[in-house]
């Protein structure tokens, strides 16, 4: 896996047998984003991450989507982890800690993160159906998984309710950017990074 790194922003590629991802990743930007993996229904939702966080996100993926899309969607979790975990650098001045509630129609959504450097997922999504055409929704708690896992945060992920499995995850989705743009912000009162331990790992 290569990387590069200028200010809060990271450059990640990781290429297997099965898949090739590029994720490009900057935290202080305008919500650009350019998304192609060839599962559109994940471009849909990372578009929404990038949109709503006012994160600049690229992605780039292909993998072994012929026999299934589980490869690819836990890669390209592991990657955008990757990429989050080194634009943030040091962590220095950073808020740490972000949660947001998102409703959309008869759903809400809730996501709770800590940039704390210890990975751990808690993923309470109730879907009615799992699929949406040929996409299997539940690939998604692999995607979270590996993001959490590389990223190294503490991510909750809570559907209080809902309905619709289109809404559903779009709430989460919108959650997770809103959660992760305060938790990533800058704090002008802190100094050095916010833990009593004096450092984030």
């Amino acid at each position: 896996m290569k990387a590069a790194r200028h200010n809060r922003r990271a450059t990640v590629e990781r290429t297997t047998t099965e898949t090739k991802v590029k994720v490009d990743f900057t935290l202080d930007g305008t919500g650009r984003s350019e998304i192609r993996t060839t599962i559109p229904f994940l471009d849909h939702m990372l578009t929404l991450v990038a949109k709503h966080g006012f994160f600049d996100l690229t992605v780039q993926a292909k993998g072994d989507t012929d026999i299934d899309d589980h490869h690819t969607v836990e890669d390209i979790g592991i990657v955008i982890g990757d990429a989050l975990k080194q634009a943030l650098g040091a962590k220095e001045g950073i808020r740490r800690f972000g949660w947001a509630s998102i409703p959309l129609d008869e759903t809400l959504a809730q996501i709770t993160v800590d940039l704390s450097g210890r990975p751990y997922l808690v993923y309470r999504v109730d879907l009615p159906q799992r699929r949406i055409k040929s996409f299997d929704l539940g690939l998604f708690e692999d995607f979270f998984q590996a993001f959490t896992t590389h990223a190294a945060l503490n991510l909750h992920v809570n559907v209080l309710y809902g309905r619709n499995p289109h809404h559903i995850m779009e709430a989460v989705f919108k959650a997770l950017a809103k959660a992760l743009d305060q938790a990533t912000g800058l704090d002008g009162r802190v100094s050095g990074v916010p833990s009593t331990k004096g450092k984030l790992t």
